[in-house]
């Protein structure tokens, strides 16, 4: 009280003083009555930004925790345990809490990692594996240059990426850990997944059969099912963003670090822009009537050998955009499923279904959909896979997903599906991976020779990038999985020890029968990397593997206001 007291006094004071000189005539001196510069009015709102931010956060903390702490002791009362151990294990959960409240005040930074094998490049940055020096755990680290998203335009979109990952905490989507930032670098640390991307399969597979499409296929319409109930459009969903886990379970994430298309360079397209007669079979590249027309194997061949330079271009690729958003019209929630419609026509017939050798092309393409989706006869597709492909490839008003994911998961192609065990059931294709560090899923990029990223500090951005910028205040987010271990869980039993037998990938299509032989076909050894669970719409959590970052030492809050 006497220190606040004092304080106050002197405060006091101090108004007095400035009060005498309002009172007192000009002294002749200029300045002194200037008005805010441009910098001093970006600190204050810094300040209020940051403030405001940081008592939100800690109400919602103070909620989280107490949500974490009914639904752990709901779960440990059911478990088979006897009073002395609930009150042992729930001492283990408190200590894990308070690891996680030393966590948030943690200042995180690059160097609390161990850089190793990059795994994706573009114009933006990097994404590497790294380890983390105090744990050993395994990580993705995706590594943003603050100038290039500033330079264009792309704050917005990495913020929202940032705020999908940290709010969509499903089993679909890859598990964002924590985000955080220094003067030049945006950082989001996420579970690394091995097995690589769709892209990277269907290069080497060229085709799926309908049972593997059908797997792949349905779990990503629960990925774009968990997105769309948060109120999030991806717009970007292409095999590129479709990741793998070591047991071939598919993830969504945006690991795209090429520049998205960007639909202002286009002219301005209309359904009329061309005509039928002014172009070839939709296999042709629809710029000259005399164009000849492809087999589908020469698509196919002409497809892969420019689909890698495509997918890391600067100018993006349009093949799986729908064409309300090349249009401009306005969109929402289904041009997503517009996007799944050409990812199954890609996963059936080897490329996607307005390919062409320019961009401009494939955009009339898209637009002028009616002419030009065609269902080679080579591909043998289903009658109701190439209903389900037409109904999802077609005006918005007629697209199903319209009015909810049921719609699609309803449609006939996926009669024999059952949507609730799809995550656990074996995978249509398992990755070969050796090791927590293996990369082989993943194209080879060369290092430079100076691993450190050119600066940032200097130039016309200099500026954009000052410790004041508001563009990144509250870019930094801490998961409390990253404190949370399985230890716990083991103790009370809520952990399952290992994967109860499961059904393989083709029992799913078919009818139940033949359980035995089901059985044997079974992986008993999976511990399931794709089955983490620690939702609030679980039934029974497992909680990853990992424990607080930093060390004792490091408990000091860290006032670097817009860097938080």
């Amino acid at each position: 009280m006497d220190s606040a007291r004092s304080w106050f006094n002197k405060l006091q004071t101090r108004e007095k003083s400035i009060g005498k000189k309002k009172d007192m005539p000009p002294s002749g001196k200029e300045g002194t009555d200037e008005a805010p510069s441009s910098a001093t009015k970006q600190r204050v709102a810094a300040a209020k930004q940051y403030i405001e931010k940081h008592y939100k956060e800690q109400m919602k903390h103070l909620q989280d925790r107490k949500e974490r702490r009914y639904s752990f002791e709901r779960k440990l009362a059911d478990a088979n345990v006897s009073e002395e151990e609930q009150n042992n294990i729930l001492k283990q959960f408190e200590k894990k809490e308070t690891e996680y409240m030393r966590l948030q005040r943690h200042k995180m930074s690059a160097e609390d990692f161990d850089l190793l094998t990059m795994i994706g490049k573009g114009a933006f940055g990097e994404v590497r594996i790294c380890r983390e020096k105090t744990t050993r755990n395994v990580y993705a680290m995706k590594k943003l240059k603050k100038s290039e998203m500033l330079r264009r335009g792309q704050v917005e979109h990495v913020r929202a990426e940032r705020n999908l990952l940290a709010e969509v905490d499903h089993h679909c989507i890859v598990k964002l850990y924590c985000s955080f930032q220094d003067n030049e670098f945006l950082y989001l640390i996420m579970e690394y997944l091995p097995g690589g991307d769709m892209m990277t399969l269907l290069m080497r597979k060229d085709t799926l059969t309908e049972d593997e499409a059908r797997f792949y296929v349905g779990e990503t319409v629960l990925a774009i099912e968990a997105i769309h109930k948060h109120n999030y459009i991806h717009r970007d969903i292409k095999p590129d963003n479709l990741l793998l886990d070591r047991y071939g379970h598919l993830r969504l994430s945006d690991f795209g670090l090429c520049k998205p298309l960007d639909y202002a360079a286009f002219p301005d397209l209309n359904e009329k822009d061309v005509t039928p007669n002014r172009t070839s079979s939709a296999h042709g590249d629809g710029r000259q009537q005399t164009t000849p027309k492809r087999t589908q194997q020469e698509q196919l061949e002409h497809w892969q050998k420019n689909r890698r330079t495509l997918a890391y271009s600067t100018v993006g690729t349009p093949d799986y955009i729908a064409p309300e958003v090349l249009l401009k019209k306005g969109y929402g929630m289904e041009c997503d499923w517009w996007s799944l419609g050409a990812i199954m026509y890609e996963m059936l017939v080897g490329y996607p279904p307005f390919y062409s050798d320019e961009p401009m092309t494939t955009c009339r393409k898209i637009v002028n959909w009616r002419t030009h989706l065609k269902f080679p006869e080579e591909a043998r597709l289903t009658l109701d896979a190439k209903d389900l492909i037409s109904r999802l490839l077609c005006s918005v008003d007629q697209r199903l997903g319209t009015k909810g994911a049921e719609e699609i998961k309803e449609h006939i192609w996926f009669n024999e599906v059952d949507w609730e065990k799809l995550y656990e059931t074996e995978a249509a294709y398992l990755p070969q991976v050796t090791d927590e560090l293996d990369t082989q899923n993943f194209e080879k990029f060369e290092e430079s020779s100076d691993h450190s990223q050119a600066s940032s500090k200097t130039g016309p951005w200099r500026k954009m990038l000052s410790s004041k910028d508001l563009n990144f205040v509250g870019y930094t987010y801490k998961n409390f999985e990253l404190v949370n271990d399985d230890e716990v869980l083991e103790m009370a039993g809520l952990k399952k020890k290992e994967k109860a037998k499961r059904p393989n990938v083709m029992s799913l299509f078919d009818e139940p029968e033949g359980e035995e032989e089901q059985q044997a076909a079974t992986e008993d050894d999976n511990d399931g990397e794709g089955s983490v669970r620690n939702r609030k719409t679980e039934p029974e959590p497992e909680l990853t593997r990992s424990l607080s970052l930093p060390s004792p030492s490091a408990d000091k809050p860290n006032l670097a206001l817009p860097m938080d």
